[in-house]
């Protein structure tokens, strides 16, 4: 089976991309764009800045910005002027800090730094105290400020794929968090204290080093997603008691049984042809929509991939 959920950002179709603005304008077209866009990642003046940002001098109609895969190493300054904005999307370039004029953007609800340089969170981001959606997967970070606990309007957090090697103890004081996306790091265990998140629903742990099935997870009969998929795990206690449960998802670990689980639980993994099991990218999807209807909104949920050779 072999799934595993990525966030795809979403980027706007009807707007030029920087490549088919050199082509429009140069005689050499497409690869006259891509050496000027190479030239910005690697030479950030206010100059090839303005190249990549060209359109964005006034608030956007709908109060939204994508820079995602722009190259971009240092934050566009004058983009903290649009105070109304709601959405920043700045993955997939090479940033390793924000500005703090970043702070003037307080109506800020999502905010997608993933797939960047991030060695450590900005404290700037800390102050966006009306974020509702925080990316921060696919960065270097090794643990979280304890100022995140002043976005207590945070619904949707996702870290995956950084340094971690525990949860930072400051999450568990985001005590509106609904869905938390901590898979691919190194985690060996769950802080007790997560059992506090008596909003969360959804949590990812595929990919981390757990050899016990967490215990704190026995003690939240609210969660309705559990991934621990690709870890350590040899033995599953019951899931039985966990009344609000609708799917589990335990492959590719090295267990002797399979999870039990109440009626209608879906499971995903081995053994599980024992009760109805749909089809594993049914179960993917049946639970990102679960997240969906959570986050009301939100633009950028994972997306659905299979490895090659599945």
């Amino acid at each position: 089976m072999g799934l595993r959920a990525v966030r795809s950002s979403p980027r706007p179709r009807g707007a030029p991309s920087a490549t088919q603005w050199a082509g429009a304008h140069c005689a050499s077209g497409l690869g006259m764009g891509n050496a000027i866009r190479a030239l910005v990642a690697f030479v950030p003046t206010n100059c090839c800045q303005s190249y990549v940002v060209k359109d964005l001098w006034e608030m956007p109609a709908d109060k939204m910005v994508d820079l995602s895969g722009k190259q971009l190493r240092r934050f566009p300054a004058h983009v903290c002027s649009f105070q109304e904005l709601v959405k920043l999307y700045l993955s997939d370039n090479h940033l390793n800090s924000l500005p703090p004029e970043l702070g003037q953007l307080q109506n800020l609800q999502i905010l997608a730094l993933d797939f960047n340089n991030f060695k450590a969170l900005p404290q700037v981001v800390c102050t966006l105290k009306q974020l509702c959606i925080l990316y921060l997967g696919n960065n270097k970070l090794c643990d979280l400020p304890s100022e995140l606990s002043l976005l207590q309007n945070l619904r949707t957090l996702w870290v995956e794929a950084n340094c971690l090697t525990q949860l930072p103890d400051v999450v568990c004081e985001l005590r509106l968090l609904k869905t938390l996306h901590a898979g691919s790091n190194a985690l060996r265990l769950l802080p007790g204290q997560l059992q506090r998140l008596r909003e969360l629903r959804t949590i990812w742990l595929s990919g981390n080093l757990l050899t016990d099935f967490p215990a704190v997870l026995l003690h939240m009969p609210f969660l309705e997603v559990i991934d621990v998929d690709r870890n350590s795990i040899r033995y599953f206690p019951s899931l039985a008691h966990l009344s609000s449960l609708k799917l589990v998802i335990y492959d590719h670990n090295p267990c002797r049984n399979a999870p039990k689980v109440a009626k209608g639980v879906r499971r995903v993994g081995r053994w599980a042809e024992e009760t109805p099991e749909p089809d594993p990218r049914k179960a993917r999807r049946y639970a990102l929509t679960q997240v969906e209807s959570q986050d009301g909104e939100a633009p950028a949920l994972p997306s659905l991939l299979l490895p090659p050779n599945s």
